[in-house]
């Protein structure tokens, strides 16, 4: 969802009420032509606003609480869930982890594993939407917003989703409303207000049994997306030797 140009000029006016578009641009990193066309396309798009809000050091959760389409976003969030912050960790991470437990020490001591790298990754969007499904969540999400359940499927599977989307799912989902802003990388975990930590405090809890359970689940979707690339691409490269 893109916010109306009128509603972000009457912010911009209220956070930097002195500064010329040329400046809004220039602090922000934002192409002056790339935001005059949002203004006369008349939609402003979120990651304009969560742009602007960081140069002005403004929350982008705060930021985007003030239009209409977010107002859930206001006021305190309700902390991730467990699942929620395992989902943010890597396949790689969560491999590293699991060799460095020591179920997998021939030693029995096991080692320190590295520093999780940071949020969003690779299969971040789908893996949050998984981590908080009940089961019915996506047809519930489909019926709510109106996007059909194969270009809602899509979105995940490209590891994208819009911010509409994603407060949407949060909603349906009854967790907290930041959850899939940090899935699909429009804010970070420290705007989300996510504790320092907390992702990697998620990742010790889980025994050496359901991480290994996790890794192994990771690795079968992954397996899944290569068979299914090294297949495409034999497949073009069998039109282009037809074509000659």
């Amino acid at each position: 969802m893109t916010i109306p140009a009128k509603a972000f000029q009457r912010w911009l006016q209220g956070i930097a009420p002195d500064a010329s578009t040329a400046d809004v641009c220039r602090i922000s990193g934002i192409k002056r032509t790339t935001l005059a066309q949002q203004l006369v396309r008349g939609k402003v798009s979120v990651s304009t606003v969560v742009s602007i809000s960081r140069a002005y050091n403004i929350n982008p959760i705060a930021a985007l609480a003030d239009f209409d389409a977010y107002q859930e976003l206001a006021g305190p969030q309700p902390p991730p869930t467990s699942c929620e912050l395992v989902s943010q960790i890597s396949t790689a991470d969560l491999l590293r982890a699991m060799l460095a437990r020591p179920a997998m020490d021939p030693a029995g001591e096991g080692s320190e594993p590295p520093a999780l790298s940071p949020a969003p990754h690779a299969t971040s969007v789908k893996n949050w939407v998984d981590a908080i499904d009940d089961g019915e969540v996506r047809q519930r999400v489909s019926a709510a917003t109106g996007i059909a359940p194969q270009n809602y499927s899509a979105q995940l599977t490209a590891n994208r989703l819009t911010a509409e989307l994603a407060v949407a799912t949060a909603l349906t989902a009854g967790v907290g409303v930041a959850g899939g802003l940090v899935a699909s990388g429009l804010i970070t975990e420290e705007e989300a207000g996510w504790p320092p930590g907390a992702r990697q405090a998620a990742l010790d809890s889980l025994s050496d049994g359901d991480l290994a359970a996790l890794a192994g689940d990771r690795l079968q979707a992954l397996g899944k997306v290569l068979r299914r690339q090294e297949q495409d691409q034999a497949q073009t490269e069998k039109i282009w030797e037809n074509l000659g």
